[in-house]
């Protein structure tokens, strides 16, 4: 059964990891594909990877003239866009010593600026109906340690979910996230962890995950994939945790 068959789409952040996994799957169930990534490296390997059919553009999402940029861009190439998967983010885990204003702002610039604005700029676009879903995280329910501003960014994104749901749900717009736990992921090695640390790091993670092991991208994928097709025609404004049980006991 080709779930998405047809439908017009736009994952940001879809060059890598789990974005580039959900494209994938969306190819699989029938759906057209626009992609957005940053880096010269993971365009070039998500050109390779979807295909000629799939359209990959550079699109920075801490910017809100490229968001503009892209919105235009998607009106273009299909006219009207039924399913927009908000995944670009950074995920950068300091103590409260260490942050500067500057880096805050990029934080929040990209992960809750960008993706508010991109909606915004994509309200013309959207088909009736359309489905939105934002990637978030469990960490907008747990207390991890160093995580304090990217936690706040997560938190803002999902409260979106609801907010933007109460909103545009007139316009036929649903809006719904997808808030993973710790994946395997490239995200996962930008956080900066010295290579010393990584297995020890890693044994802790596991640790406090019931399920035993990191989950996988294509794991999350099949919740967005869920959450765009039309069998969660009436699901919104809600959250989907894909953690393997990690916010059991926060």
């Amino acid at each position: 059964m080709a779930r998405l068959q047809g439908k017009r789409t736009l994952i940001t952040g879809g060059t890598s990891g789990i974005g580039l996994e959900t494209a994938k799957q969306f190819l699989s169930e029938g759906a057209r594909v626009i992609v957005t990534g940053i880096h010269p490296d993971s365009l070039a390997n998500a050109k390779a990877e979807l295909g000629s059919e799939v359209l990959v553009l550079q699109a920075d999402s801490a910017s809100i003239a490229a968001q503009q940029k892209l919105a235009q861009s998607v009106q273009a190439h299909y006219g009207q866009l039924d399913v927009a998967f908000l995944n670009a983010g950074v995920s950068v885990w300091l103590p409260i010593e260490e942050w500067t204003e500057n880096m805050f702002d990029h934080s929040f610039n990209i992960n809750v600026k960008g993706p508010y604005f991109l909606i915004q700029a994509l309200l013309p676009t959207f088909a009736d109906p359309a489905a939105v879903v934002l990637n978030t995280s469990i960490n907008a329910h747990v207390g991890a340690i160093r995580s304090s501003v990217y936690a706040a960014t997560k938190a803002a994104l999902l409260n979106m979910s609801k907010t933007l749901s109460s909103e545009l749900l007139g316009r036929g717009i649903r809006v719904n996230a997808v808030s993973p736990g710790p994946v395997d992921t490239p995200l996962y090695d930008k956080l900066g962890i010295p290579e010393a640390y990584r297995e020890q790091v890693n044994k802790d993670i596991t640790a406090s995950i019931p399920s035993g092991r990191f989950g996988t991208p294509e794991e999350v994928a099949k919740a967005v994939l869920y959450l765009a097709s039309d069998e969660s025609r009436w699901t919104v404004g809600s959250e989907i945790i894909v953690d393997g049980g990690r916010t059991l006991n926060a």
